[in-house]
């Protein structure tokens, strides 16, 4: 009983969580010059310079240059939460439903 516990706790917890790391230093090591990317902090910039185990991002219109250890990166592109365009409809809407609860 105490094997089949060990084997589902390594299927389930243990390898997934390996092959998450492995595609993260996959990711890291694959970044070139030009690339749009996101650290852990939430910063979003393109790569100017790719060094041993650092990246050079340049962030926004005022071209800031920041260095990064690459273990910082935490996606290629970048990442959106935001939410799809509220249309004109679904905003008098929603007005007339705000106005209605009052």
């Amino acid at each position: 009983m105490i094997v089949v516990m060990i084997a589902v706790m390594y299927f389930m917890l243990i390898r997934p969580e390996n092959k998450k790391k492995k595609a993260a230093e996959e990711m890291r090591s694959s970044l070139k010059v030009g690339d749009t990317i996101t650290t852990i902090g939430g910063i979003v910039g393109t790569i100017c310079a790719v060094k041993e185990q650092t990246i050079v991002m340049e962030t926004g219109a005022d071209r800031v240059r920041i260095e990064f250890t690459k273990w910082a990166i935490s996606s290629k592109g970048t990442q959106s939460t935001e939410e799809a365009p509220v249309t004109e409809k679904e905003e008098k809407k929603e007005k007339k439903d705000k106005k209605d609860k009052k």
